[in-house]
């Protein structure tokens, strides 16, 4: 109870305007006094829920990843976070925390340190701030090795796993592939290595192998190795392509994306927004605006592989998501134009007509449209 008391005064006293606050951590749990950062959006608001990042090795990296982190919120689309940074250089803690046996599972001061992340720093967190589903962990060497232990759950705590350059514990280059194999649960899993040859570099790229064989729509593997990076300097080089990968579906739909990914699909352009979109729901535990880049890049592959079917339901979109526009009622009207029923193709174009304009849309499109199916129909 006095823990929690300490937790609320922290909360009152912290002051949201402030982005980075360093805290005494009092672990029930490790019966022990910890050294934690936080990192909060300057404009956070209890409106919006923000994905949660937890950064072992924090003297290393939790300012690598804030840094990341804030970059790719301000121009690469993905969500702000809150980001909490678990020191542990300090007397050797990262080798007690993370600790293991010969069967390669945690010692016991490793099991309470899990317990000490799962059961009071992210339900504390949880608790007190608008965090989303999404969760993330970031780990170094032998805290990189500690994470892989959330994956032995049932279900994973974690949505994404960042493995820097890993001190892999004994059988876990296949512990890890066979428990992945079993998930159902959405997982992003990064490798990062260097280029330097040590004793764990055949047991990493038999894990690599392992990995790459799994075929499961659910599980989002990569594996980076920088031939030019030592072990120290690897941490700083793999962060930024780990976050473009992880936070992909957050973006617009990019030009590779559209040719390699939506053009190339047998099924209809319109179930790769839809699915797209589900996706950033069920793992943000939010609802985000359709771009309009993006219905654009729909409704471009629609008439690119004659799918005509994906213009009714895309009409029905832009008709929720702009509604003040012409787009749904145009796409709607294109929809009906090639079903051959002219009388609501043209009753259609008429209502788009009188609606505003937007991206390459305009008025005279909607005119020529109209002028087209009377002289075609004699309306």
């Amino acid at each position: 109870m006095k823990r929690l008391v300490s937790f609320f005064a922290f909360a009152i006293c912290f002051g949201l305007s402030a982005q980075v606050k360093q805290e005494i951590f009092e672990s029930f749990k490790l019966q022990e006094r910890r050294d934690v950062r936080y990192y909060f959006p300057e404009d956070y608001t209890e409106e919006k829920k923000y994905p949660l990042i937890v950064v072992m090795d924090a003297e290393y990296l939790f300012d690598q990843v804030v840094a990341v982190s804030k970059f790719n919120s301000e121009f690469q689309g993905m969500p702000q976070a809150i980001i909490v940074g678990i020191h542990q250089n300090k007397d050797g803690l990262r080798f007690d925390d993370c600790a293991f046996e010969e069967n390669g599972l945690p010692s016991e001061k490793g099991k309470l340190f899990y317990e000490f992340l799962g059961m009071e720093i992210i339900p504390y967190l949880d608790l007190n701030y608008k965090t989303a589903p999404f969760k993330m962990i970031v780990g170094y060497g032998i805290t990189a090795n500690f994470m892989n232990y959330w994956l032995f759950k049932e279900q994973s705590l974690f949505n994404a796993y960042i493995s820097i350059s890993p001190t892999l514990a004994p059988e876990m280059e296949t512990r890890v592939p066979s428990r992945l194999a079993a998930m159902e649960k959405h997982i992003f899993y990064h490798l990062i290595t260097s280029g330097e040859k040590n004793a764990n570099r055949n047991r990493i790229a038999q894990m690599d192998a392992e990995l790459k064989k799994l075929e499961k729509d659910n599980i989002h593997y990569y594996f980076d190795e920088y031939a030019d990076a030592n072990e120290t300097s690897v941490a700083t080089y793999g962060l930024g392509k780990a976050w473009d990968r992880t936070f992909q579906m957050f973006k617009q739909i990019s030009p590779k994306e559209y040719k390699e990914k939506i053009l190339t699909s047998e099924e209809p352009a319109f179930s790769y927004l839809e699915k797209k979109y589900s996706m950033i729901s069920d793992l943000f535990g939010f609802e985000k605006k359709v771009e309009l880049n993006d219905i654009m890049a729909i409704y471009a592959a629609s008439r690119k592989k004659d799918d005509f079917e994906s213009l009714k339901p895309l009409s029905d979109l832009c008709k929720k998501e702009f509604p003040e526009t012409m787009m749904g009622f145009y796409f709607e009207g294109e929809y009906y134009e090639e079903l051959g029923e002219a009388k609501k193709a043209l009753r259609t174009f008429e209502k788009a007509f009188g609606m505003e304009e937007i991206d390459f849309l305009t008025k005279e499109m909607a005119l020529e449209k109209i002028d087209a199916l009377k002289a075609d129909f004699g309306f």
